[in-house]
């Protein structure tokens, strides 16, 4: 049976998804949704798809048996309600919003109608973490710190905190739901954030470009989060250490170190985690069978929670307990 898939949003990653599905036998892109018509239509012809500029219109028109929400932060809502509505399974890329308030009211409707859905925590399928997840079965970690440092995208969104949540919530929300992922849940956070550089480089910022936050888990392991859009494009530091008394792991995406008392082990980073995601995606759409989803949208809005929860720390100077 070859699957009817519809794309949301026409940006990067709906490209990447959309490249992906389109080299599946079985996957057809039928449809494209984009904020214009003629946005729909320029990304939809290269796969032979119809291109729409209104969601509603699009789900009407096309029988689909799934849907990818690939939009800015700001822009959920009405497409997830439309999909709910017609019982449709959906992968949405994260974060779900730019706050908790929407998606909190869609978690809702999705869990009343045990809707099928999966997050683009995409890292979640990588090789390196699937080994990681397995080391750290045999460690009691006394400490986690984790960081995503690098540069500003260049969307005018992005740099918009109500559009966009930002940094730690639209970018650093991969580590942060690493850290749950792998570490347990969050049970309180502490955030503090401050303008350094580019609210004088840039116009309209009014995101926070240095950040750090310090979270406690609930099996008792202490972590740290920091964060960083400053340096120039061509540097960058994205990673997880996980420390106890047998060593240190340490991940970033390219690989995973394992250091132990003399003995040091590097795992370069193999396969490819986004054609994982969907294809534990598409085999539930099939067969109904969920158990290769690693995070559904209930999952996802715990991250969300966790990292709004940062900024409404820092605007109280108080740690938000969760």
């Amino acid at each position: 049976m070859t699957l009817k898939v519809g794309i949301i949003g026409t940006g990067w990653f709906s490209k990447v998804h959309a490249d992906l599905l389109a080299a599946m036998d079985d996957v057809q892109v039928q449809a494209v949704c984009g904020s214009s018509k003629e946005k729909g239509e320029e990304m939809a012809n290269p796969y032979g798809a119809a291109g729409y500029g209104d969601t509603t219109e699009m789900l009407d028109a096309e029988n689909l048996d799934a849907v990818y929400i690939c939009v800015p932060p700001h822009s959920h809502g009405a497409i997830e309600r439309s999909i709910i509505r017609r019982g449709i399974p959906f992968f949405i890329e994260k974060p779900l919003g730019a706050s908790t308030v929407i998606p909190a009211s869609l978690l809702e409707d999705i869990k009343e109608r045990q809707l099928l859905t999966s997050v683009g925590y995409h890292f979640r399928y990588q090789d390196n973490i699937t080994r990681l997840k397995e080391l750290l079965r045999e460690d009691k970690v006394g400490m986690i710190v984790g960081q995503w440092m690098g540069s500003m995208p260049g969307v005018a969104w992005w740099r918009n905190q109500e559009q966009s949540g930002g940094q730690f919530t639209e970018q650093t929300t991969h580590i942060v739901d690493l850290l749950r992922y792998l570490g347990g849940e969050v049970t309180e956070v502490y955030g503090m954030f401050g303008n350094r550089v580019v609210h004088e480089q840039h116009d309209n910022v009014s995101v926070s470009d240095v950040g750090t936050v310090s979270l406690k888990l609930e099996s008792g392991i202490v972590a740290n989060i920091s964060n960083t859009c400053v340096l120039p494009g061509e540097v960058s530091r994205v990673g997880l250490s996980f420390y106890n008394d047998r060593g240190l792991l340490d991940w970033n995406p390219e690989r995973l170190l394992e250091v132990r008392s003399g003995d040091s082990t590097e795992h370069a980073n193999s396969g490819d985690p986004y054609l994982k995601e969907s294809e534990a995606f598409l085999h539930a759409v099939r067969t109904g069978d969920r158990s290769r989803i690693l995070c559904d949208y209930e999952d996802g809005y715990k991250t969300l929670k966790v990292t709004c929860a940062a900024y409404d720390s820092a605007e109280s100077g108080l740690p938000v307990k969760l």
